[in-house]
């Protein structure tokens, strides 16, 4: 994995993927006692930032191939991304997801024209589904996160953080992302070790799931003790990738872990101050940015939203903390 191939992913989805902003607050600059800048992949198409991975792996498959059609597996967001690229593609798409996963997701996705099969997350094995449907049907398994075209689209972010960044003067910042399988986050920290070398990347993780920041700190994978339960429904993995991991290992600070309270806190914040929607696995970052910065240095910090995909009674509940 190199800049040249986010390059060539970044030409692909040109007239495709929307080039989100980077947003900032006064309020939320007091708050963090520094200037944060928000990159909102909230507002890209299918509600995050997966739509970047999912195009980039399925219009880099050769045509006869993507003809066949394609199957991933997901909580939601890469279901939709993949979902959307497939339908835009005109070829058919299957998507694995686990049945406690936010029915706005699961609704979103089959909407998207997918067909949808769903597991029960922590007794069955999606990979194994994966592995089977993709072989009896001869589809293209496009995974979340261990793919380096998926790793790949989602550096186009990156690439836009950096060219953003710049325009404002900003050589140096902290760079904190949502993770999960650490896809955004390795893609995310090859972008910038190309384009904006002054600039330290952080993994954000939620309290119990925060398997990429011991990986980090032990330097070898560790695994989450469960998979499933937690608020941050978008970034539940068990490990972090085998094609993810030696890359933020290589060009990553220390990872930053935020309580769920933490998370609920930021989603309002990000609601009053930038009028943006977040989900919880989206926010993970900004709550690290607002309630975390004595872990960071510098005077700049940039934080993701990752994602806005968020069940009505998750965000009435995020935003009743305002009133507390």
């Amino acid at each position: 994995m190199d800049i040249t191939r986010i390059e060539a992913a970044a030409r692909r989805l040109q007239g495709h993927a929307r080039r989100t902003p980077l947003l900032g607050a006064p309020a939320l600059d007091e708050i963090a006692g520094r200037r944060l800048l928000v990159k909102p992949e909230c507002l890209q198409r299918t509600g995050s930032f997966k739509f970047r991975g999912g195009w980039s792996a399925v219009s880099a498959l050769p045509e006869d191939i993507r003809a066949r059609g394609v199957i991933a597996f997901s909580s939601g967001n890469h279901a939709q991304g993949v979902a959307l690229a497939a339908r835009e593609h005109g070829v058919p798409a299957v998507i694995i997801m686990p049945s406690d996963a936010p029915s706005l997701k699961i609704g979103n996705t089959r909407a998207l024209g997918a067909e949808v099969v769903l597991y029960e997350r922590g007794r069955e094995a999606r990979e194994e589904i994966g592995q089977r449907l993709s072989q009896e049907r001869g589809l293209t398994l496009i995974k979340p996160y261990d793919e380096p075209e998926v790793i790949a689209g989602q550096g186009t972010c990156g690439l836009e953080i950096a060219e953003q960044a710049a325009q404002m003067g900003i050589a140096k910042a902290e760079v904190l992302v949502c993770c999960g399988g650490g896809g955004l986050t390795a893609g995310i920290a090859l972008a910038l070790e190309a384009r904006a070398p002054g600039m330290t990347i952080h993994p954000a993780e939620p309290e119990g799931y925060d398997d990429t920041a011991r990986s980090l700190a032990c330097g070898e994978r560790q695994r989450n003790a469960s998979e499933s339960g937690g608020l941050c429904d978008a970034i539940l993995t068990p490990t972090p990738g085998e094609l993810t991991f030696p890359i933020t290992s290589r060009l990553c600070g220390p990872g930053v872990v935020v309580s769920d309270d933490d998370v609920l806190r930021a989603m309002a914040l990000a609601f009053r101050h930038l009028k943006v929607v977040a989900e919880p696995g989206g926010a993970v970052a900004l709550a690290g940015a607002l309630f975390h910065g004595d872990e960071l240095d510098g005077d700049t910090v940039i934080a993701t939203i990752s994602g806005g995909n968020v069940d009505e009674a998750v965000f009435m509940r995020a935003l009743a903390t305002l009133a507390s």
